[in-house]
Protein backbone atom coordinates (compact mmCIF):
# COMPACT_ATOMS: atom_id res chain seq x y z
CA UNK A 1 0.00 0.00 0.00
CA UNK A 2 1.38 3.58 -0.84
CA UNK A 3 1.64 5.79 2.06
CA UNK A 4 -0.32 9.03 2.25
CA UNK A 5 -1.01 11.96 4.03
CA UNK A 6 -3.51 10.70 6.58
CA UNK A 7 -1.27 7.46 7.73
CA UNK A 8 1.67 9.72 8.82
CA UNK A 9 -0.80 12.21 10.33
CA UNK A 10 -3.58 10.11 12.23
CA UNK A 11 -5.36 10.91 15.61
CA UNK A 12 -4.03 8.15 18.64
CA UNK A 13 -3.46 8.51 22.14
CA UNK A 14 -0.17 8.74 24.19
CA UNK A 15 2.68 8.40 24.75
CA UNK A 16 3.83 6.20 22.03
CA UNK A 17 3.07 5.54 18.54
CA UNK A 18 5.12 2.65 18.33
CA UNK A 19 4.25 1.29 21.43
CA UNK A 20 0.71 2.39 22.42
CA UNK A 21 -0.95 3.16 19.36
CA UNK A 22 0.71 0.78 17.21
CA UNK A 23 -0.08 -2.68 19.84
CA UNK A 24 -3.57 -1.47 20.65
CA UNK A 25 -4.06 -0.97 16.45
CA UNK A 26 -2.57 -5.05 16.06
CA UNK A 27 -5.03 -5.96 19.17
CA UNK A 28 -7.87 -4.45 17.73
CA UNK A 29 -7.04 -6.36 14.71
CA UNK A 30 -6.85 -9.59 16.36
CA UNK A 31 -10.04 -9.16 18.25
CA UNK A 32 -11.65 -8.40 15.12
CA UNK A 33 -10.16 -11.48 13.41
CA UNK A 34 -11.71 -13.37 16.48
CA UNK A 35 -15.04 -11.52 16.15
CA UNK A 36 -15.64 -12.59 11.88
CA UNK A 37 -14.67 -16.34 12.70
CA UNK A 38 -16.73 -16.92 15.13
CA UNK A 39 -14.13 -17.67 17.92
CA UNK A 40 -14.77 -15.38 20.66
CA UNK A 41 -17.92 -17.14 22.30
CA UNK A 42 -15.30 -20.19 22.38
CA UNK A 43 -12.41 -18.44 23.84
CA UNK A 44 -11.14 -19.89 27.07
CA UNK A 45 -7.41 -18.87 27.08
CA UNK A 46 -5.13 -16.12 25.89
CA UNK A 47 -1.48 -15.83 25.37
CA UNK A 48 0.16 -12.56 24.38
CA UNK A 49 3.82 -12.28 23.93
CA UNK A 50 6.16 -8.97 23.65
CA UNK A 51 9.60 -8.64 22.29
CA UNK A 52 12.51 -6.85 22.31
CA UNK A 53 11.70 -3.08 23.21
CA UNK A 54 7.98 -3.51 23.68
CA UNK A 55 8.88 -5.57 26.59
CA UNK A 56 12.06 -3.48 27.69
CA UNK A 57 10.13 -0.57 27.80
CA UNK A 58 6.64 -0.97 27.35
CA UNK A 59 5.71 -0.68 30.84
CA UNK A 60 6.46 3.24 30.44
CA UNK A 61 5.22 3.66 27.28
CA UNK A 62 0.99 1.71 28.16
CA UNK A 63 2.08 -0.70 25.81
CA UNK A 64 0.32 -3.62 28.38
CA UNK A 65 -2.79 -1.65 28.54
CA UNK A 66 -3.08 -0.38 25.11
CA UNK A 67 -2.73 -4.22 24.56
CA UNK A 68 -5.97 -4.98 26.59
CA UNK A 69 -7.75 -2.09 25.34
CA UNK A 70 -7.23 -3.27 21.61
CA UNK A 71 -8.28 -7.01 22.52
CA UNK A 72 -11.35 -5.54 23.78
CA UNK A 73 -12.14 -4.07 19.89
CA UNK A 74 -10.74 -0.56 21.11
CA UNK A 75 -9.28 1.28 18.10
CA UNK A 76 -6.96 3.94 19.00
CA UNK A 77 -8.01 6.69 16.44
CA UNK A 78 -11.54 6.79 18.37
CA UNK A 79 -11.39 5.98 22.18
CA UNK A 80 -11.06 9.14 24.08
CA UNK A 81 -8.83 9.54 27.35
CA UNK A 82 -11.52 9.66 29.65
CA UNK A 83 -12.58 6.11 28.06
CA UNK A 84 -9.08 4.53 28.51
CA UNK A 85 -9.17 5.30 32.43
CA UNK A 86 -12.95 4.30 32.56
CA UNK A 87 -11.99 1.00 30.91
CA UNK A 88 -8.66 0.00 32.85
CA UNK A 89 -10.56 0.92 35.78
CA UNK A 90 -13.39 -1.97 35.19
CA UNK A 91 -10.45 -4.34 34.08
CA UNK A 92 -8.65 -4.13 37.36
CA UNK A 93 -11.76 -4.57 39.40
CA UNK A 94 -12.68 -7.52 37.59
CA UNK A 95 -9.68 -8.95 36.68
CA UNK A 96 -10.90 -9.71 33.15
CA UNK A 97 -11.39 -8.33 30.01
CA UNK A 98 -13.88 -7.94 27.61
CA UNK A 99 -12.10 -10.16 24.70
CA UNK A 100 -13.63 -8.63 21.21
CA UNK A 101 -16.02 -6.75 22.92
CA UNK A 102 -18.09 -10.59 23.58
CA UNK A 103 -16.67 -12.78 26.19
CA UNK A 104 -15.32 -11.87 29.54
CA UNK A 105 -12.33 -13.55 30.29
CA UNK A 106 -9.42 -13.69 33.01
CA UNK A 107 -6.81 -11.97 31.95
CA UNK A 108 -4.65 -9.18 33.36
CA UNK A 109 -1.47 -6.84 32.60
CA UNK A 110 0.85 -9.40 34.89
CA UNK A 111 0.03 -12.51 32.23
CA UNK A 112 1.47 -10.59 29.46
CA UNK A 113 4.43 -12.45 29.06
CA UNK A 114 8.09 -10.07 28.47
CA UNK A 115 11.07 -11.08 26.24
CA UNK A 116 12.70 -7.52 26.63
CA UNK A 117 16.78 -9.62 25.16
CA UNK A 118 14.60 -10.94 22.17
CA UNK A 119 14.07 -10.10 18.98
CA UNK A 120 11.99 -11.16 16.08
CA UNK A 121 13.60 -11.28 12.48
CA UNK A 122 10.99 -8.85 11.16
CA UNK A 123 11.45 -6.10 13.99
CA UNK A 124 12.17 -5.40 17.56
CA UNK A 125 8.81 -4.19 18.43
CA UNK A 126 7.19 -7.83 17.88
CA UNK A 127 3.91 -9.52 19.32
CA UNK A 128 2.19 -12.40 18.79
CA UNK A 129 -1.57 -13.43 20.07
CA UNK A 130 -3.38 -16.63 20.78
CA UNK A 131 -6.37 -17.89 21.71
CA UNK A 132 -7.28 -21.51 22.52
CA UNK A 133 -10.32 -23.27 23.81
CA UNK A 134 -11.30 -24.88 26.87
CA UNK A 135 -9.83 -28.23 24.89
CA UNK A 136 -6.16 -25.93 24.83
CA UNK A 137 -6.96 -25.92 20.82
CA UNK A 138 -5.69 -23.19 18.94
CA UNK A 139 -8.59 -21.01 17.39
CA UNK A 140 -6.50 -18.29 16.31
CA UNK A 141 -3.22 -16.86 16.35
CA UNK A 142 -1.11 -14.05 14.47
CA UNK A 143 2.27 -12.16 14.72
CA UNK A 144 2.46 -8.63 14.24
CA UNK A 145 4.91 -5.70 14.39
CA UNK A 146 4.77 -2.09 14.96
CA UNK A 147 7.14 -0.82 12.92
CA UNK A 148 6.53 3.50 14.18
CA UNK A 149 4.16 6.49 13.72
CA UNK A 150 1.19 3.65 14.37
CA UNK A 151 1.68 1.74 11.44
CA UNK A 152 1.30 -2.06 12.03
CA UNK A 153 2.88 -4.90 9.79
CA UNK A 154 1.47 -8.67 9.70
CA UNK A 155 4.20 -11.36 9.69
CA UNK A 156 3.87 -13.13 6.35
CA UNK A 157 2.27 -10.06 4.52
CA UNK A 158 5.69 -7.84 4.42
CA UNK A 159 6.48 -6.23 0.71
CA UNK A 160 9.90 -5.73 -0.28
CA UNK A 161 10.77 -2.43 -1.33
CA UNK A 162 10.21 -3.30 -5.29
CA UNK A 163 6.86 -4.91 -4.54
CA UNK A 164 5.66 -1.28 -2.38
CA UNK A 165 6.77 0.75 -5.41
CA UNK A 166 5.13 -1.45 -7.74
CA UNK A 167 1.93 -1.15 -5.46
CA UNK A 168 2.09 2.40 -5.39
CA UNK A 169 2.34 2.89 -9.28
CA UNK A 170 -0.77 0.82 -9.76
CA UNK A 171 -2.28 2.92 -7.42
CA UNK A 172 -1.30 6.85 -7.34
CA UNK A 173 -0.84 9.09 -10.77
CA UNK A 174 2.30 10.43 -9.33
CA UNK A 175 4.16 7.61 -7.31
CA UNK A 176 7.71 8.39 -5.75
CA UNK A 177 9.64 6.50 -3.32
CA UNK A 178 12.92 9.32 -3.12
CA UNK A 179 13.09 13.05 -3.22
CA UNK A 180 14.51 12.77 -6.88
CA UNK A 181 11.16 11.30 -8.09
CA UNK A 182 9.17 13.96 -6.31
CA UNK A 183 11.22 16.63 -7.64
CA UNK A 184 11.10 15.49 -10.89
CA UNK A 185 7.14 15.36 -10.78
CA UNK A 186 7.40 18.61 -9.23
CA UNK A 187 9.16 19.38 -12.74
CA UNK A 188 7.27 17.91 -15.03
CA UNK A 189 3.63 19.02 -13.63
CA UNK A 190 4.34 22.22 -12.16
CA UNK A 191 3.45 21.57 -8.94
CA UNK A 192 5.16 22.06 -5.30
CA UNK A 193 5.75 19.53 -2.71
CA UNK A 194 1.78 20.30 -1.36
CA UNK A 195 0.80 19.72 -5.30
CA UNK A 196 2.32 16.55 -5.63
CA UNK A 197 0.80 14.82 -2.74
CA UNK A 198 -2.58 16.49 -2.97
CA UNK A 199 -2.67 14.92 -6.55
CA UNK A 200 -2.08 11.20 -5.19
CA UNK A 201 -4.56 11.73 -2.25
CA UNK A 202 -7.12 12.88 -4.73
CA UNK A 203 -6.75 8.92 -5.86
CA UNK A 204 -9.02 8.41 -3.35
CA UNK A 205 -10.90 11.15 -1.81
CA UNK A 206 -12.06 14.61 -2.61
CA UNK A 207 -10.44 17.74 -2.46
CA UNK A 208 -12.60 18.97 -0.01
CA UNK A 209 -12.57 15.69 2.28
CA UNK A 210 -8.26 16.33 1.95
CA UNK A 211 -9.10 19.84 3.05
CA UNK A 212 -11.56 19.04 6.01
CA UNK A 213 -9.30 15.81 6.99
CA UNK A 214 -6.21 17.79 7.52
CA UNK A 215 -8.31 20.86 9.04
CA UNK A 216 -9.36 18.17 11.53
CA UNK A 217 -6.05 16.96 11.88
CA UNK A 218 -4.90 21.27 12.92
CA UNK A 219 -8.01 20.77 15.32
CA UNK A 220 -7.24 18.08 17.04
CA UNK A 221 -2.97 19.34 17.57
CA UNK A 222 -4.83 22.51 18.67
CA UNK A 223 -6.82 20.60 21.52
CA UNK A 224 -4.39 18.68 22.46
CA UNK A 225 -1.80 21.87 23.32
CA UNK A 226 -5.42 23.23 25.11
CA UNK A 227 -6.03 20.54 27.17
CA UNK A 228 -2.55 20.65 28.35
CA UNK A 229 -1.92 24.48 29.10
CA UNK A 230 -4.71 23.99 31.38
CA UNK A 231 -3.62 21.34 33.52
CA UNK A 232 -0.98 21.52 36.29
CA UNK A 233 0.88 19.09 38.40
CA UNK A 234 3.42 16.57 37.46
CA UNK A 235 3.90 13.97 34.77
CA UNK A 236 2.23 10.52 35.53
CA UNK A 237 5.03 7.48 35.86
CA UNK A 238 7.13 7.96 38.92
CA UNK A 239 9.63 10.41 37.52
CA UNK A 240 7.94 13.57 38.78
CA UNK A 241 8.57 15.60 35.92
CA UNK A 242 6.54 19.28 36.39
CA UNK A 243 4.59 20.30 33.87
CA UNK A 244 5.85 23.83 32.59
CA UNK A 245 3.41 24.33 29.70
CA UNK A 246 0.70 25.87 31.60
CA UNK A 247 2.98 28.40 33.69
CA UNK A 248 4.72 29.21 30.45
CA UNK A 249 1.50 30.00 28.56
CA UNK A 250 0.31 32.37 31.81
CA UNK A 251 3.91 34.34 31.58
CA UNK A 252 3.36 34.71 28.22
CA UNK A 253 -0.15 35.92 28.44
CA UNK A 254 1.65 39.04 30.67
CA UNK A 255 4.52 39.38 29.12
CA UNK A 256 3.37 39.19 24.70
CA UNK A 257 -0.37 39.89 25.09
CA UNK A 258 0.05 41.53 21.30
CA UNK A 259 2.39 39.07 19.99
CA UNK A 260 5.63 40.77 19.76
CA UNK A 261 7.77 38.78 16.52
CA UNK A 262 10.76 38.92 19.11
CA UNK A 263 8.75 36.20 21.08
CA UNK A 264 8.07 34.31 18.36
CA UNK A 265 10.32 31.29 20.15
CA UNK A 266 8.74 31.35 23.11
CA UNK A 267 5.61 30.39 21.54
CA UNK A 268 6.94 27.77 19.73
CA UNK A 269 8.54 25.90 22.31
CA UNK A 270 5.58 26.42 24.08
CA UNK A 271 3.40 24.58 21.68
CA UNK A 272 5.83 21.83 21.03
CA UNK A 273 6.50 21.12 25.29
CA UNK A 274 2.47 21.33 25.42
CA UNK A 275 1.76 18.90 23.33
CA UNK A 276 4.30 16.15 24.39
CA UNK A 277 3.30 16.90 27.81
CA UNK A 278 -0.13 15.73 27.00
CA UNK A 279 1.25 12.84 24.98
CA UNK A 280 3.27 11.63 28.11
CA UNK A 281 -0.08 11.83 30.03
CA UNK A 282 -1.62 9.54 27.40
CA UNK A 283 -3.68 12.18 25.80
CA UNK A 284 -5.27 12.92 22.61
CA UNK A 285 -2.63 13.91 19.84
CA UNK A 286 -2.15 13.28 16.22
CA UNK A 287 1.03 11.02 15.31
CA UNK A 288 3.13 13.39 13.35
CA UNK A 289 4.48 10.92 12.20
CA UNK A 290 5.06 9.92 15.34
CA UNK A 291 3.67 10.19 19.50
CA UNK A 292 7.18 10.63 20.43
CA UNK A 293 7.51 13.62 18.20
CA UNK A 294 4.22 14.71 18.36
CA UNK A 295 4.49 18.45 19.49
CA UNK A 296 7.27 19.42 16.64
CA UNK A 297 4.81 19.73 13.62
CA UNK A 298 2.00 21.31 15.51
CA UNK A 299 4.58 24.06 16.56
CA UNK A 300 6.35 24.93 13.27
CA UNK A 301 3.10 25.18 11.74
CA UNK A 302 2.03 27.58 14.64
CA UNK A 303 4.78 29.71 13.28
CA UNK A 304 4.02 29.28 9.79
CA UNK A 305 0.17 30.70 10.41
CA UNK A 306 1.36 33.54 13.58
CA UNK A 307 4.50 35.03 12.08
CA UNK A 308 4.97 33.86 8.03
CA UNK A 309 4.74 37.30 6.47
CA UNK A 310 1.25 38.47 6.30
CA UNK A 311 0.21 36.22 8.49
CA UNK A 312 -0.73 38.18 11.43
CA UNK A 313 -3.76 39.74 9.30
CA UNK A 314 -4.49 36.94 7.15
CA UNK A 315 -8.17 35.76 7.25
CA UNK A 316 -8.91 32.42 8.67
CA UNK A 317 -9.57 31.00 5.31
CA UNK A 318 -6.22 31.90 4.00
CA UNK A 319 -4.81 31.00 7.39
CA UNK A 320 -6.81 27.60 6.74
CA UNK A 321 -5.13 27.24 2.93
CA UNK A 322 -2.07 27.92 4.74
CA UNK A 323 -2.62 24.73 7.10
CA UNK A 324 -3.45 22.21 4.61
CA UNK A 325 -0.64 23.02 2.16
CA UNK A 326 1.89 22.60 5.43
CA UNK A 327 0.57 19.19 6.28
CA UNK A 328 0.76 18.02 2.21
CA UNK A 329 4.06 19.17 2.12
CA UNK A 330 5.54 17.63 5.23
CA UNK A 331 3.19 14.56 4.27
CA UNK A 332 5.59 14.37 0.81
CA UNK A 333 8.29 14.21 2.93
CA UNK A 334 7.34 11.58 5.76
CA UNK A 335 6.54 9.79 2.90
CA UNK A 336 10.15 9.64 1.68
CA UNK A 337 11.51 8.22 5.27
CA UNK A 338 8.81 5.75 5.35
CA UNK A 339 9.68 4.43 1.84
CA UNK A 340 13.54 4.76 2.26
CA UNK A 341 14.43 4.54 5.94
CA UNK A 342 11.99 4.58 9.44
CA UNK A 343 10.26 6.49 11.99
CA UNK A 344 10.58 4.02 14.30
CA UNK A 345 12.67 4.62 17.39
CA UNK A 346 13.39 1.05 18.66
CA UNK A 347 14.42 0.32 14.82
CA UNK A 348 17.17 3.99 14.16
CA UNK A 349 16.87 5.87 17.22
CA UNK A 350 15.58 9.03 17.79
CA UNK A 351 16.59 10.42 14.23
CA UNK A 352 14.16 8.10 12.85
CA UNK A 353 11.38 10.34 14.90
CA UNK A 354 12.06 13.80 15.99
CA UNK A 355 14.73 14.09 12.84
CA UNK A 356 12.35 12.89 10.55
CA UNK A 357 9.67 15.17 11.53
CA UNK A 358 11.87 18.08 12.06
CA UNK A 359 12.86 17.75 8.89
CA UNK A 360 9.18 17.15 7.38
CA UNK A 361 8.40 20.66 9.45
CA UNK A 362 11.27 22.21 7.70
CA UNK A 363 9.99 21.15 4.23
CA UNK A 364 5.88 22.64 5.62
CA UNK A 365 7.59 25.60 6.71
CA UNK A 366 9.85 26.07 3.61
CA UNK A 367 6.97 26.02 1.47
CA UNK A 368 4.61 28.49 2.96
CA UNK A 369 7.43 30.92 2.82
CA UNK A 370 7.45 30.62 -0.77
CA UNK A 371 10.12 28.36 -1.57
CA UNK A 372 10.83 26.48 -4.62
CA UNK A 373 10.78 22.82 -4.93
CA UNK A 374 14.33 22.67 -4.73
CA UNK A 375 14.96 25.20 -1.77
CA UNK A 376 11.76 22.84 -0.07
CA UNK A 377 14.13 19.99 -0.23
CA UNK A 378 17.03 21.77 0.74
CA UNK A 379 15.21 22.58 3.74
CA UNK A 380 14.10 19.08 4.75
CA UNK A 381 17.69 17.77 4.14
CA UNK A 382 19.35 20.53 6.27
CA UNK A 383 17.17 19.28 9.47
CA UNK A 384 17.64 16.13 9.27
CA UNK A 385 21.16 16.43 8.50
CA UNK A 386 21.53 17.93 12.12
CA UNK A 387 19.24 14.91 13.27
CA UNK A 388 21.68 12.45 12.57
CA UNK A 389 22.63 10.22 15.05
CA UNK A 390 20.08 10.94 17.75
CA UNK A 391 19.45 8.47 20.36
CA UNK A 392 16.30 7.00 21.50
CA UNK A 393 17.27 6.51 25.27
CA UNK A 394 14.35 7.66 27.86
CA UNK A 395 15.18 7.87 30.94
CA UNK A 396 12.58 5.12 32.97
CA UNK A 397 11.28 3.94 29.53
CA UNK A 398 9.02 6.97 30.04
CA UNK A 399 8.56 9.76 27.02
CA UNK A 400 9.29 12.75 29.32
CA UNK A 401 13.38 13.14 29.64
CA UNK A 402 14.59 13.89 27.34
CA UNK A 403 11.61 13.55 24.93
CA UNK A 404 9.45 16.37 25.62
CA UNK A 405 12.45 19.45 25.53
CA UNK A 406 13.73 17.63 22.87
CA UNK A 407 10.22 18.70 20.59
CA UNK A 408 10.84 22.03 20.78
CA UNK A 409 14.47 22.10 20.59
CA UNK A 410 13.75 19.84 16.87
CA UNK A 411 11.21 22.40 16.16
CA UNK A 412 13.51 25.46 16.62
CA UNK A 413 15.70 23.36 13.97
CA UNK A 414 13.35 23.33 11.52
CA UNK A 415 12.58 26.91 11.40
CA UNK A 416 15.89 27.82 11.12
CA UNK A 417 16.24 24.99 8.30
CA UNK A 418 13.84 26.30 6.22
CA UNK A 419 15.22 29.74 6.26
CA UNK A 420 18.51 28.29 5.52
CA UNK A 421 17.16 27.06 2.28
CA UNK A 422 15.08 29.54 1.73
CA UNK A 423 18.47 32.28 1.67
CA UNK A 424 19.63 29.69 -1.05
CA UNK A 425 18.49 28.81 -4.76
CA UNK A 426 17.88 25.46 -3.90
CA UNK A 427 21.12 23.89 -4.89
CA UNK A 428 22.91 22.18 -2.24
CA UNK A 429 25.74 19.36 -2.04
CA UNK A 430 24.34 17.10 -0.04
CA UNK A 431 20.74 15.59 -1.26
CA UNK A 432 17.43 14.41 0.81
CA UNK A 433 18.33 11.20 -0.87
CA UNK A 434 21.54 10.73 0.62
CA UNK A 435 20.75 11.85 3.97
CA UNK A 436 17.80 9.59 4.69
CA UNK A 437 20.18 6.96 3.48
CA UNK A 438 22.76 7.64 5.76
CA UNK A 439 20.03 7.85 8.97
CA UNK A 440 18.94 4.53 7.73
CA UNK A 441 22.76 3.12 7.57
CA UNK A 442 23.42 5.61 11.17
CA UNK A 443 20.17 3.55 12.52
CA UNK A 444 21.52 -0.23 11.46
CA UNK A 445 25.14 0.71 13.11
CA UNK A 446 23.81 2.24 16.32
CA UNK A 447 23.96 0.25 19.20
CA UNK A 448 20.36 -1.57 20.61
CA UNK A 449 20.79 0.44 23.51
CA UNK A 450 20.10 3.51 22.19
CA UNK A 451 17.09 2.66 20.40
CA UNK A 452 14.04 2.81 23.01
CA UNK A 453 15.37 0.15 24.89
CA UNK A 454 16.22 2.33 28.27
CA UNK A 455 19.52 0.09 28.65
CA UNK A 456 21.85 2.83 27.72
CA UNK A 457 22.59 6.79 27.77
CA UNK A 458 20.36 8.96 29.78
CA UNK A 459 18.11 6.26 30.81
CA UNK A 460 20.79 4.31 32.94
CA UNK A 461 22.72 7.75 33.78
CA UNK A 462 20.50 9.63 34.88
CA UNK A 463 18.84 8.41 38.90
CA UNK A 464 14.83 8.24 38.35
CA UNK A 465 14.39 9.38 41.76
Amino acid sequence: MAVGVFDLFSVGIGPSSSHTVGPMRAAAVFAGELATLGHADNAAGLRVDLYGSLAATGRGHGTMTAVLLGLEGRHPELILPDEVEACLARMAADGAIVLAGIRSLPYVEADMILHPLTVLARHTNGMKFEVTDAAGEVLHQATFFSVGGGFIVREGEEQTAAEQLAASKQELPLPFRTAAELLAHCTSEGLNFSGVMLRNELATRTESEVASGLLHIRDVMEECKNSSIARSGTLPGGLNVRRRAPGWYQRLLVEDPDRDPKYWQEWVNLVALAVNEENASGGRVVTAPTNGAAGIIPAVMFYATHYAPGMDTASQEVKDEAVVRFLLAAGAVGVLYKEQASISGAEVGCQGEVGSASSMAAAGLAEILGGTPEQVENAAEIAMEHNLGLTCDPIGGLVQIPCIERNAIAAGKAINAAKMALWGDGTHRVSLDEVIVTMRETGKDMSSKYKETALGGLAVNVVEC
